[in-house]
């Protein structure tokens, strides 16, 4: 199954480092990609894109202008529609549900008003808590449910860039772009 997440009216100078945070938390909890709808924001997209060349991985961002069209396009595909909200079935209960089904999923999350069409598209209205709380914090415990913890195993290929788990200071190793070889620091 493949999951992709779409955020919901980006704004530029509001939300730049919020929207950043969808998109690594989409990258490192096993997202394959994450659609802009809201502003175009060719830095954001830029700069995430530099983290994927330096940490590896095959995660894309892609704007989309007309959010509603995606929506058509992944249900007419075979895919799923997972909306995030504080008002949806508790995450506990439905992502179970949720992972039973093989389809490919497109995790909506919102920006500052999510319009009543995407409650009616979903397949699936998921609260995680009945609080409001940050898109990113919800994106994170929703993967990692649907996921039963897997993400946290990933490996992510061709980065320049790999840690190497320490407890205690950074252990980064580096490669070396002209023979292959790594290095330490």
């Amino acid at each position: 199954m493949e999951v992709k997440v779409l955020r919901l009216d980006h704004r530029r100078v509001r939300d730049a480092r919020i929207t950043t945070h969808v998109c690594l938390t989409a990258r490192a909890l096993g997202a394959s990609g994450v659609y802009l709808s809201g502003d175009h924001d060719k830095k954001l997209m830029e700069n995430v894109q530099d983290v994927v060349k330096r940490w590896g991985g095959d995660f894309q961002v892609e704007y989309r202008k007309g959010w509603q069209n995606l929506l058509d396009e992944w249900k007419n595909n075979g895919g799923e529609i997972v909306h995030l909200t504080m008002y949806g079935e508790p995450v506990q209960d439905i992502t179970p549900k949720i992972r039973n089904s093989s389809r490919d999923k497109l995790v909506v999350v919102g920006g500052s008003r999510v319009p009543s069409i995407v409650y009616q598209e979903a397949e699936w209205n998921v609260s995680v808590t009945t609080q409001p709380h940050s898109e990113v914090s919800s994106l994170a415990i929703f993967l990692h449910m649907l996921q039963e913890g897997k993400e946290l195993d990933l490996e992510f290929a061709e980065g320049d860039m790999k840690v190497i788990p320490s407890a205690h200071g950074k252990n980064v190793v580096m490669k070396n772009k002209f023979d292959g070889s790594g290095s330490e620091e």
